[in-house]
């Protein structure tokens, strides 16, 4: 897809919930999502999630911090052609810097619709089974 850029697809209230971020967040992680788009690698970069069952999926991380608050959204490009977006919140925990477990698992669970979406969108058929 050199050249081109990949539609970004949004899973769940992801998009909604991105859309309540401070305009700043909005804006620097949509330019972040943008070179995403393009195949290039975003600057600050994204980490790839490492916790557990997401280890390997290529899902990755965009953080910021603004205003004493840490905004995350998460995303995979695994999926041919699409970046999707899987999850967007707020970090709540104000001690130690890991996802907490329900968003892990609410990610998890993103990740399974995206590929059986995106299974549907290319083929017209049912994703075989996703493993997580």
């Amino acid at each position: 897809m050199k050249g081109s850029v990949r539609p970004l697809a949004w899973v769940g209230s992801a998009k909604k919930d991105f859309a309540e971020f401070p305009a700043r967040v909005q804006d620097d992680f949509g330019y972040r999502l943008h070179v995403v788009q393009t195949g290039a690698a975003p600057f600050p970069p994204a980490k790839p999630m490492s916790e557990g069952v997401l280890k390997g999926l290529g899902v990755f991380e965009l953080a910021a911090d603004h205003e004493g608050d840490t905004y995350r959204a998460i995303y995979t490009v695994r999926l041919q052609d699409v970046v999707y977006v899987l999850h967007a919140f707020k970090k709540k925990s104000k001690t130690g810097i890991a996802t907490p477990r329900s968003e892990i698992e609410l990610i998890r669970s993103r990740y399974a619709a995206a590929v059986d979406s995106h299974a549907r969108r290319v083929t017209g058929g049912k994703a075989s089974s996703t493993k997580m």
